[in-house]
């Protein structure tokens, strides 16, 4: 019921998310300076204090994710540029750069790559088309009790009933897709490792590690059970680590 109600509250306050810019523009300004100026520890400082309020900004992400390559903190560039790709994925320079960060891991883990129609759900239900699709499921309800509306008046309308039952399908669809976007806007299901080589473990949380994971890598969060993750990597292999070695996205 939580998740849900949550779900509900992303959805309708996915539309007022932005970027406080009356409030936060003399920080924003400053560290563009600072940036500019190549003092990028003072830069980073502004762009964070910025960021602890959690904008729904790309751009901050984006310039956070530069601004720590520039410091050679490459786990921390990796996690801003992701964060900036999860509010706008088409985001290109945070593509490339994301790319020319992770060259630099030592022996970076490469994804296996989804199947065709995995890759398209995952656009689809990306978390920034949860109010696209949620302003679609809401016009098509409209036109449909638009259309009830206009028979109940005009009973010898010669509108097919085919058609609203074609608008309750669409807004079904259109819904469903809300919510599951919704749903991976919620779920903080993607984190970065901060430590390199951190270890990591089997089920029993013991023994010798199954390997070491690099600084930087993205893993996906399955469970969680008490100070330890159970993740996957990006070629599929699974195991457990611990909580405060990873920062989710």
């Amino acid at each position: 019921m939580t998740r849900f109600l949550c779900i509900i509250a992303v959805l309708c306050a996915g539309a007022l998310s932005c970027f406080a810019k009356g409030d936060f523009y003399a920080q924003w300004q400053k560290a563009n300076d600072f940036y500019q100026h190549k003092e990028y520890d003072s830069a980073a400082l502004y762009y964070e204090q910025i960021a602890a309020l959690k904008p729904q900004n790309a751009a901050l992400y984006y310039n956070l994710g530069n601004t720590y390559y520039r410091l050679n903190k490459v786990a921390l560039s990796v996690l801003n540029y992701e964060r900036a790709l999860k509010i706008n994925p088409d985001l290109s320079a945070a593509k490339e750069n994301l790319l020319v960060a992770q060259s630099r891991i030592a022996n970076h883990i490469h994804s296996e790559g989804d199947i065709f129609f995995i890759r398209w759900w995952h656009t689809i239900t990306r978390p920034g088309n949860a109010t696209v699709w949620a302003v679609l499921a809401f016009t098509a309800f409209a036109l449909f009790f638009g259309i009830l509306l206009y028979k109940r008046f005009r009973p010898a309308a010669g509108i097919p009933v085919q058609v609203q039952g074609v608008l309750v399908l669409i807004f079904i669809c259109f819904l469903a897709l809300a919510f599951f976007s919704a749903q991976n806007m919620v779920q903080q299901a993607q984190a970065v490792v901060m430590e390199n080589d951190a270890p990591l473990m089997n089920n029993e949380l013991k023994g010798k590690p199954l390997l070491l994971i690099p600084e930087g890598t993205v893993v996906r969060i399955r469970e969680e059970k008490a100070d330890w993750l159970e993740v996957s990597l990006p070629d599929g292999r699974t195991g457990w680590v611990r909580n405060e070695v990873i920062t989710k996205i």
